[in-house]
């Protein structure tokens, strides 16, 4: 039996650059809680940079960044947020930006898919206060916005990018912070700093003789043919009964996102599954984008576990790659990433000392299912993976004080996808949970209890591939202390949305809703909850409450419902455009 067309998960997800006609500015935005910034403070608000990307593929923004001066002594703020404002008018697919200063990557953002017309409008405000270290000193900051200028695809991101400091005081205390970030990255001074995975990417580099605590960051994204990676299908399906088309991209759903300190696992990420403005049905993302699109999760672990390796005063190889559950690990283009690593040292100079006395990181174990494909090409796949990490070490440092460092992961992952009615319906149910856990002499350092839950329920209207719709159940629930500087917080976030589209030739058309429940609080008593639902364009409720809640938004009342569309389809597979 043949499969008449490509899986269609993919070509929905395709559904890029979309205009919308004789609709009122469209206002986008993501939900999530606004940075717990001291609100008496003195505030010094600077302009980084101020760009329209039009065809910017391999053009990056590159400005000298300095630190203001009229907010206190340099480095000593309180906090630091970022504001990144951009308007778009047009056709447009959405785009991948990666903001990076001092060779770090500090923010992965994307965009919302522009509208034409009246256009639309979105900004973000991003804390950005654990890179006190870099912000208190002169370098380059560039801003990656690869965009295309072609027949079809005609708008430009017209983008600007604010920084604020907020001065400290004895009410508002400087923001802890690391004695030194140091960038695991490409290290260009002309393009966003991240790396394409694969192959393996690794850097050598050398920490000081006294650091005694380190701490990594992770950015990960998959992108290309990896940017549906939940739906990726093993190639054991290839010895079904079927001739699967191009396009249906293998390699299995599962990715695991690790760090090597010379050739040893030292922690791994299971990633959250973020889905682009663009992604799978675009009318069920406007003007809410889902969730992580405009601030992609990032991920933490504590490598002060190899700090007696660390501090011999020599190079040693930092790796970051990306494995599949097959049985070469392989995966498809691309991954992107990056990391830092935020090092403390001691007030000693002499060398720190110490051992690693446990070590336990088998590669995780998998459970693989193909049922049964039934005469009408039905198929259902499950896979399944764990993942323990153990590690302690004693360390001493140069003033004699003694750190016993446990660090442990406990990861589980399952991914079920049922292919129904010759791929007419398609469902994806995943989720990824663990708890990650660093204790420096018993005292939690590093916690991080994540639950990331994701339903898909695709269904094709008709054999054609013109008509289809989808619903999305999709959650990020986090208990979170990434660092030692930064103050425990708990997120809860449970966003579900549908969406219809129609491709004509006389004009697209669609529509789709949207619902968001979150929550934030912190241990520093901040809170804040929001409840908003939107519906073909339109916000129909939005309330805010808690400590961090501004004043109530604008009226949105004049948002227009959609009317048509214009735009492209992304193939799956080999993709004729560049983007996300």
């Amino acid at each position: 039996m043949q499969l008449p067309k490509p899986f269609l998960f993919f070509v929905l997800a395709t559904l890029h650059s979309i205009g919308f006609v004789d609709a009122a500015v469209l206002v986008d935005f993501q939900v999530a809680q606004p940075p717990p910034v001291p609100k008496d403070a003195k505030q010094c608000t600077i302009e980084i940079l101020r760009r329209d990307f039009a065809f910017s593929f391999g053009s990056a923004e590159v400005v000298q960044f300095e630190p203001p001066v009229d907010c206190g002594a340099i480095g000593s703020w309180a906090a630091i947020t970022l504001n990144f404002t951009v308007t778009s008018n047009g056709t447009q697919f959405d785009r991948l930006g990666i903001f990076t200063f001092q060779n770090v990557e500090i923010w992965r953002t994307s965009t919302p898919e522009p509208t034409r017309g009246d256009g639309i409008i979105w900004t973000y405000v991003k804390d950005v206060t654990r890179f006190t270290p870099l912000f208190a000193m002169p370098g380059l900051f560039i801003l990656q916005l690869d965009n295309l200028i072609q027949p079809g695809l005609d708008e430009i991101y017209s983008t600007v990018l604010h920084a604020t400091f907020y001065a400290s005081s004895h009410s508002n205390p400087p923001a802890k912070k690391a004695d030194l970030i140091v960038p695991i990255s490409n290290l260009r001074n002309d393009t966003g700093n991240e790396v394409s995975v694969p192959p393996t990417f690794s850097l050598n580099v050398t920490l000081p003789r006294n650091a005694i605590q380190a701490f990594a960051e992770l950015y990960a994204s998959g992108n290309g043919n990896e940017e549906f990676w939940v739906n990726s299908y093993k190639p054991s399906l290839e010895l079904c009964p079927l001739t699967l088309p191009a396009g249906f991209l293998g390699q299995g759903p599962f990715r695991e996102v690790r760090m090597l300190v010379d050739g040893q696992v030292a922690g791994v990420a299971y990633p959250y599954a973020t889905i682009f403005t663009g992604g799978i049905v675009p009318t069920a993302w406007r003007p809410i984008t889902s969730y992580g699109a405009l601030d992609l999760p990032t991920y933490f672990l504590d490598i002060t576990p190899f700090i007696p390796i660390l501090v011999d005063g020599q190079p040693h190889n930092i790796s970051l790659d990306v494995t599949s559950a097959e049985e070469d690990h392989t995966i498809l283009q691309n991954w992107f990433l990056s990391g830092s690593l935020q090092v403390f040292v001691d007030i000693s100079s002499k060398p720190t000392t110490g051992k690693v006395t446990q070590y336990s990181a088998d590669p995780f174990s998998t459970t693989t299912t193909v049922g049964n494909v039934g005469d009408n090409g039905d198929i259902h796949v499950t896979v399944t993976a764990l993942r323990k990490i153990h590690i302690e070490s004693t360390i001493i440092s140069g003033t004699g004080k003694e750190n016993r460092v446990v660090w442990s992961q406990d990861l589980q992952y399952q991914n079920v996808q049922n292919i129904l009615n010759n791929t007419l319906i398609q469902n994806v149910f995943q989720t990824s949970s663990g708890s990650v856990l660093s204790t420096h002499n018993g005292v939690p350092v590093i916690v991080d209890r994540f639950s990331y839950p994701l339903s898909i329920h695709f269904t094709e209207l008709d054999p054609t591939g013109n008509s289809f719709k989808s619903t999305f159940d999709h959650s990020y629930n986090r208990d979170l202390r990434p660092l030692p500087t930064v103050v425990r917080s708990r997120i809860s976030e449970r966003q579900t949305a549908t969406g219809f589209f129609f491709i004509s030739p006389d004009g697209n058309t669609g529509n789709g809703t949207n619902s968001n429940t979150f929550s934030y609080s912190d241990q520093a008593g901040n809170t804040y909850s929001r409840v908003v639902e939107a519906a073909l364009g339109n916000i129909t409720f939005d309330k805010q409450t808690g400590s961090l809640a501004p004043l109530p938004m604008p009226n949105q009342d004049h948002l227009q419902p959609f009317t048509g569309f214009t735009g492209k389809v992304r193939l799956p597979g080999g993709r004729k455009l560049p983007g996300l």
